[in-house]
């Protein structure tokens, strides 16, 4: 898909991004797994959604982070959002969840990410997710990349660098990832309509890693989300030639003040030329 005119930085420089935005998760992720090893409470915020000290404490290293990397930038993120701090938005602002899949850190599976995007003109350019029990950092800009790193590394530190692309879909069928705390009808009605062979189960942004790094084909959201949810992530898959639709079957878009940044149902896909990427979801 071209680019609009907003979002005209060089290849170069959406790379960069990506990877200082990657730098910073993987310092967030060493605030959190302190927290991990150490156990915290956890509260119930206003919608029902569970929070921690490692929630606020990561997201609270990441804003101090942004402020210095790009000042005045605009950024949205979500335990501040919970507070009420919802800063005025244009056409290019910052997306932060500081600890994506909460009930995945609670339930002490490890699948729970630190997500950091850039929005432009809708879309997401540069992206960071970092799965600090799992020592795997993806990000993508222009491209792609994904390598192991502890903790609070330095990204020089890192191992096993690797280029990320998404997979054609196999001749033999499909596979799906679904959402681990958050299964609905809908996703069941979904998946029927596709030749799938094989399902696999997944918390967090984790499910656009695998898509971008050709370990999956299809992962279709119809509960809710908000924007931070999915941004980071979808950045990644986009930059390794993925997709994510929305329900028309249009680019999933960024930005939605006028529905408080909540996304609606989208399938993210590793093949959108495909036909069945171009299906509409319902």
């Amino acid at each position: 898909m071209d680019l609009p005119a907003p979002l005209s930085r060089t290849a170069s420089e959406r790379d960069a991004l990506a990877r200082q935005f990657a730098a910073l998760a993987v310092r967030a992720g060493a605030v959190i797994m302190d927290i991990y090893a150490s156990g915290c409470d956890v509260r119930v915020k206003g919608d029902g959604s569970p929070v921690s000290v490692a929630d606020e404490q990561a997201e609270a290293l990441i804003l101090a982070g942004l402020g210095a990397l790009m000042p005045g930038m605009p950024v949205l993120a979500e335990e501040a959002a919970a507070r009420g701090e919802v800063p005025r938005l244009g056409d290019t602002f910052i997306l932060v969840d500081p600890l994506d899949g909460t009930r995945e850190f609670i339930s002490r599976n490890g699948e729970f990410t630190v997500n950091i995007a850039l929005v432009s003109a809708g879309v997401p350019v540069a992206g960071a997710v970092y799965a600090p029990v799992l020592e795997t950092l993806w990000y993508g800009g222009a491209s792609a990349m994904a390598a192991q790193i502890a903790p609070g590394q330095d990204l020089q530190q890192a191992k096993e660098w690797r280029a990320l692309k998404v997979r054609q879909p196999p001749a033999a069928g499909l596979t799906a990832l679904a959402s681990r705390s958050h299964g609905d009808a809908a996703t069941e009605q979904f998946l029927a309509r596709l030749p799938i062979a094989e399902r696999i189960a997944a918390g967090s942004s984790l499910k656009f890693c695998r898509v971008a790094e050709g370990k999956a084909d299809v992962y279709p959201r119809f509960g809710p989300t908000m924007e931070w949810d999915t941004a980071a992530g979808d950045a990644v898959l986009r930059a390794a030639g993925g997709m994510t639709l929305d329900e028309n079957g249009r680019p999933f878009a960024y930005g939605k003040a006028d529905q408080h940044y909540r996304n609606g149902a989208f399938a993210a896909w590793g093949d959108a030329r495909d036909a069945i990427g171009r299906a509409m979801i319902r």
